[in-house]
Parts: C-alpha cells; sequence; structure tokens
C-alpha cells in the first residue's frame, strides 16, 4: 500500500514518487481509453489521475449510470492492467471547469439547498451518490488488490468556503462507503487562505500550482510536518473561454518547473496530461464580474492534443521522466489517423417553433421557474404567454436571463440579450424592451439558451432559464414552458431548407472511415450546435477560439447524418468535415 515514511511516500516499504497525470475518463471516448494510457505509461509516467463526475453518473435523483463511457471501474481496472496507479477524486465537487462543477443541476430544483457545506440535506444526497460508487469501485483499492492509491477528499475546499465540519463529514462519508480505503489527501490553491480553509489537520495536504514549484511545495512546510511534497495539480496549460484567446504555454517552462520536482525528490500531477472534450451541454462557466462560459474542448495546451496526438512537450516530458528513472525509450503508440471528408451539403431544415410538440415536453407553471424546477439540466428552453386586455405601452422586462434569451412578440424576433457579453453589476442579469400599446391578445415568448453551469466561486447557485417577467409594474403569470435538453432528435419534422425559420436544425449526410477522426469546421455558423448520429459534439459559437468540433472515430459509421442546430444565422448551406483542427492557436502536425 501507499504510506508516508520518514517523509516520504512509500510502497511496499520502498520509497516511491508519484509522477501521475491527469486523464478523465468523462472526457475521452471508452474506445480510446487504452491508447490515452498506454501513452501516459510510455511518458514515464505511473499513475493517472481522474475525477470522478457526479452530475453525469447521476442524472436524476437516485438513477445512476455507470455504462459505456462512465464505466469509471472499468477505466480503473484498465489503468492496473497497463502498470499504473490510480489516483481517484471523487468530489463531490470537482471543479475541472465542468459543469456546475461536477454537482448534479438537480440539486438546484430546491430554493433552500445549500451547497459544499454541513447541510444535512445536501449530505444525504451525498451520501447516495458514495454509496454508488463505493460499489462500483470495490475490490480496486490497492488494498484489496487494485491499484487506487490515494482519494481525495472533496477538492479545493479553499477557495470556496471554509467549513471544516463538512470537510470532516465528506471524509467520514468516504470512510463509511468504502471510497476512503487509501491514502487520503486534500488540495488546494497556493495562497494562504486557501490552504488554510481546505486542509484538514491530520489529512496529507497537497499544493495546486503552475510555476515556482520549488517556493510553493515548501508553502506545505507551514501546514505539515514530516509529510511529502506534493503537487496536486501541476499546470501545465489552461483552459478557453469562448471570445477569449487559445491558451499556450511555452514547453521549456514546464519541463523547468518538472526538473525542480524532480531536484527536489517532489511528486506531482500534470494537469492536465490529456485534456479530452467537453462532449455535448458538460462544459462549465467562470463568473467573476461577467460571466465566461468555457468551450466544448477541452486541449488545455496538454502533452497530449484533444484527439490523441503528441506535441513537442510530450516528447520533452518523455524524456525527462524516463532518464530519470532508468526507463529506455522504446517504440511509441501509433499516432491517430484523421480523415478529411469535405464539404456536406445540409439540404433538409426543421425549424424549431414547428417541432415543439415533437422534441419538448410540456409544462404549465403559474410563474416561470428555471429549468432545474422541470427536470432539466441543460440545453435550451422556451417560455410563453399570451397577454389579454387593454394595455398601454411600457417596459417589458425580464429578470434572472442565464444565459442567452431572443424575445418574440406574436411570433417575431424582438431583442436578444447576453449575458455573456452584459457585465454583472449589482446583481443584474436580464433586459428591458418598449412594448407598444395594445388592445386584445400579445404572445410573448422568450427562448433561453442555457450555457454552462458557473463551476468555480460564489455564485455556483446558477439556475438557469428566467426568474420572472414583467410589464410595467405587473408580473406576468400563466406561462406554458417547453423543456429542450436535446436527448433525442429523432422526432424532428423536416423540410426543405428554404423553408424553416432560426432557430432551425439543419440536416444532411455523408460517407466515411471507420478507423479515423475527423472534425467538424462550424466556419459560417453563428451559435449553437452538432450532433453526428445523433451524439452531441458540443457547442459552437462564432467569436471563437475554437472553430472546429472534435469528431471521435467511434460516433462514425459508413453512412452519417449530422444535425447542425443554428440559434442564429447561417451564411452557408454545407458544413465542412476536415482532418485539420482549429482551436485558435498551433496545431501540433508532428512527422
Amino acid at each position: 500500500m501507499l504510506t508516508i515514511q520518514n517523509g516520504q511516500f512509500a510502497i511496499d516499504g520502498k520509497p516511491f514518487a508519484i509522477y501521475s497525470g491527469a486523464m478523465h475518463y468523462f472526457r475521452v471516448p471508452r474506445e480510446y481509453w487504452e491508447d490515452r494510457l498506454l501513452k501516459l505509461k510510455a511518458a514515464g509516467f505511473n499513475t493517472v489521475e481522474t475525477y470522478v463526475c457526479w452530475n453525469l453518473h447521476e442524472p436524476k435523483p437516485g438513477e445512476f449510470d455507470f455504462s459505456g463511457m462512465l464505466d469509471v471501474a472499468e477505466y480503473l481496472r484498465l489503468a492496473g492492467k497497463l502498470g499504473l496507479y490510480a489516483i481517484v477524486r471523487p468530489g463531490p465537487y470537482i471543479c475541472t471547469e465542468w459543469d456546475l462543477g461536477g454537482l448534479p443541476a438537480w440539486l438546484l430544483r430546491d430554493q433552500n439547498m445549500r451547497l459544499r457545506c454541513n447541510y444535512e440535506p445536501y449530505l444525504r444526497y451525498v451520501r447516495r451518490y458514495f454509496q454508488a460508487l463505493g460499489e462500483q469501485l470495490h475490490g480496486l483499492f490497492q488494498a484489496e488488490g487494485g491499484n487506487i492509491i490515494a482519494v481525495q477528499i472533496e477538492n479545493e475546499y479553499g477557495s470556496y468556503g471554509n467549513d471544516q465540519s463538512y470537510m470532516e463529514a465528506v471524509r467520514e462519508l468516504l470512510l463509511e462507503t468504502g471510497l476512503g480505503n487509501a491514502l487520503l489527501f486534500t488540495s488546494d490553491g497556493e495562497q494562504a487562505h486557501m490552504l488554510a480553509g481546505g486542509g484538514i489537520p491530520d489529512v496529507l495536504k497537497m499544493v495546486n500550482f503552475g510555476s515556482r514549484a520549488k517556493t510553493r511545495l515548501k508553502m506545505l512546510d507551514d501546514y505539515q510536518t514530516d509529510m511529502p511534497y506534493m503537487c496536486g495539480e501541476f499546470w501545465c496549460g489552461w483552459f478557453d473561454r469562448w471570445g477569449g484567446p487559445h491558451h499556450t504555454r511555452a514547453h521549456e517552462e514546464v519541463t523547468d518547473e518538472l526538473r525542480d520536482f524532480l531536484d527536489m525528490g517532489a511528486s506531482f500531477n500534470l494537469y492536465m496530461f490529456h485534456g479530452g472534450t467537453n462532449f455535448g451541454f458538460t462544459a462549465g462557466a467562470n463568473c467573476n464580474k461577467q460571466y465566461e462560459p468555457t468551450v466544448t474542448s477541452y486541449d488545455y495546451g496538454a502533452p497530449l492534443t484533444e484527439w490523441g496526438d503528441y506535441t513537442p512537450l510530450y516528447h520533452e516530458i518523455r524524456r525527462l521522466l524516463c532518464e530519470k528513472q532508468g526507463i529506455p525509450l522504446g517504440e511509441l503508440p501509433p499516432r491517430p489517423q484523421l480523415q478529411h471528408i469535405g464539404s456536406v451539403r445540409l439540404d433538409e431544415a426543421a425549424g424549431l417553433f414547428e417541432n415543439l410538440p415533437n422534441i419538448a415536453g410540456k409544462h404549465h407553471s403559474a410563474a416561470p421557474e428555471s429549468m432545474e424546477v422541470y427536470g432539466q439540466n441543460a440545453g435550451y428552453i422556451l417560455y410563453s404567454t399570451v397577454l389579454r386586455g387593454t394595455y398601454e405601452a411600457a417596459q417589458l422586462r425580464v429578470d434572472g436571463v442565464h444565459d442567452n434569451a431572443y424575445l418574440y412578440v406574436d411570433g417575431k424576433l424582438r431583442t436578444t440579450y447576453s449575458r455573456v457579453s452584459t457585465p454583472e453589476q449589482n446583481g443584474a442579469d436580464g433586459f428591458s424592451v418598449e412594448l407598444e400599446a395594445f388592445s386584445g391578445e400579445k404572445k410573448i415568448e422568450i427562448f433561453v439558451e442555457a450555457l454552462g453551469h458557473v463551476t468555480y466561486g460564489r455564485h455556483l447557485f446558477d439556475r438557469k432559464g428566467i426568474s420572472r417577467v414583467l410589464l410595467g409594474e405587473q408580473i406576468l403569470f400563466d406561462f406554458d414552458v417547453y423543456t429542450l435538453p436535446l436527448n433525442d432528435l429523432s422526432a424532428l419534422r423536416y423540410s426543405s431548407a428554404a423553408d424553416a425559420e432560426y432557430p432551425r436544425f439543419l440536416k444532411g449526410h455523408f460517407k466515411a472511415s471507420l478507423y479515423a477522426d475527423c472534425f467538424v469546421d462550424t466556419t459560417g455558423f453563428t451559435k449553437g450546435c452538432v450532433f453526428i448520429n445523433g451524439f452531441n459534439l458540443g457547442r459552437y459559437r462564432a467569436e471563437g477560439p475554437q472553430v472546429t468540433l472534435y469528431v471521435p472515430k467511434s460516433v462514425l459509421r459508413e453512412e452519417n447524418e449530422i444535425v447542425v442546430f443554428e440559434l442564429e444565422h447561417a451564411a452557408c448551406d454545407s458544413i465542412e468535415l476536415t482532418d485539420t483542427p482549429q482551436l485558435g492557436g498551433t496545431w501540433y502536425g508532428l512527422s
């Protein structure tokens, strides 16, 4: 077992340094797990680290899913078969730029819910999740003959709160459910209040950072004695947000820091070794002065690209770690194969509004509620009401818009609102327009695009949809609400592409090889998401930096269907499937 002896990690009594790489099973197609793990091992790493995503494992209260791409137990077993130890970080909160930090959005249905603190209704849900996960991971801990050597308690809690009783409660739940059958630890950022708020007195503490390793590791001396130095997350890159730059980092900076770890005899977890993809609606968001949603790619500037290719950084790290451990540089696993398919004509269209009876869940609501209240975790939502009577001209106000809204009056688009481009001042998160005087009926519809739930910080209670509609000082009631998670598009009814208004679904067909990946180039489209054979590749936005969406070969067939859900405007009637990724920065096409 992994233990601590004389201030060092040890396995079976022998000194051991943890050289770990972060790679999340839920961001990598199952068919590629072995390839990516082999590339991790070939680079000189001895351990893989993964978070566990509560929200995908329990999409509805009490209904658990550990199948397919979510089979975390099989992922860890496979790592063990390949000779890798594992570090597991089950949360319940995981951050990682993941929707709501991995917490299930259905928690937000309860207006009294309190997250990440010693609040018993919240902890009851955590216990149920830990019990289900514990059953999955039983037998995989090193003490049971498996390869899990360490488990994290919560995640960077000192960046959020200081409830020590909560941290103790999470530890007790891990032990109670069998998830604590390994070395337990906490990890926090490098600031004093983070380490103070997130640590537990008798538990190993790790520190997370991206530079100045020798200085920041020694900060741990103020919080523990005779313990090994370990960086729980050494950030080799960074994530991107829509409308921002694509982040890159000089390889020399990363390898210089890693040399410092090795010189100190310290352990580390490289975050990320392979970032993967935020498929579907799983990307989260940050919100400080402004709401900033994360892009679909989680490439992260990692040594292994989003599609599993080697970078110059990979080869530099490999030389460094293998030389340190006396591992010969053997032949590497093959690079991924990429295919260029070309232009695919989108010759069928389905208007959203015409297809509401086919793909939406309909609810009647006295007042508009957030989508979580209606049992929806992500996607789109439409609120509809009819004003009847005689009204003078007044301001129509929509409050609590999370995140983008399209206001329709009598079926015509009147205005749009973007939380992304509007700084949130004094809690303002809505818009207003002048509604002309009328007598009779007037239909008001607010179509809302929900981007990622906030994943970090004090804005975690990020309910999606709208909260209130007013005309002048009159609050409007009596709404029909249509929930649109877009989990199944099979009931859409298509016609000629020229016949449908936006928002609309555009469909085309193409042939593909089953042995190579590709990318969807969204140039010419404005904002929306793309499906291939029913699989949601993720969101796109014209402001970038990401232009292409990754298509793993596992979603392809010989005959394929592509559906683009475009919210605003498409400048072309076709879409390109290419072998060249465009994330807004350099692509390392190595020979």
